[in-house]
C-alpha cells in the first residue's frame, strides 16, 4: 500500500501549517509507515493517509511525485 505522510521538517520547531510537507511511502501498514519514517528521519509526523487507487493515480500525475525509499 502507498501512504501519504504529512510531516514537519523538524521536531524542535512548533508545527505550522505553512511548513507541512508530504512524502509518499510504500509500507505494509500505517504503523510500519510511521515506524519507517521515525527510524530514518528527524521529521515530526503529523498525519498518515492510505491512498486509494484513484488518489494514488491523481498524485502520480504531479510532476513532483516521488516514492520515498529508505535504505536498510
Amino acid at each position: 500500500m502507498i501512504y501519504k505522510i504529512f510531516y514537519q521538517p523538524s521536531q524542535k520547531i512548533s508545527p505550522r501549517r505553512e511548513n507541512t510537507l508530504a512524502l509518499y511511502l510504500e509500507a505494509d501498514s500505517e504503523v510500519a509507515a510511521r515506524s519507517s519514517v521515525e527510524q530514518n528521519t528527524s521529521y515530526n509526523v503529523e498525519y498518515i493517509e492510505e491512498l486509494s487507487p484513484k488518489a494514488l493515480e491523481y498524485a502520480q500525475q504531479n510532476p513532483n511525485y516521488q516514492l520515498t525509499e529508505f535504505s536498510k
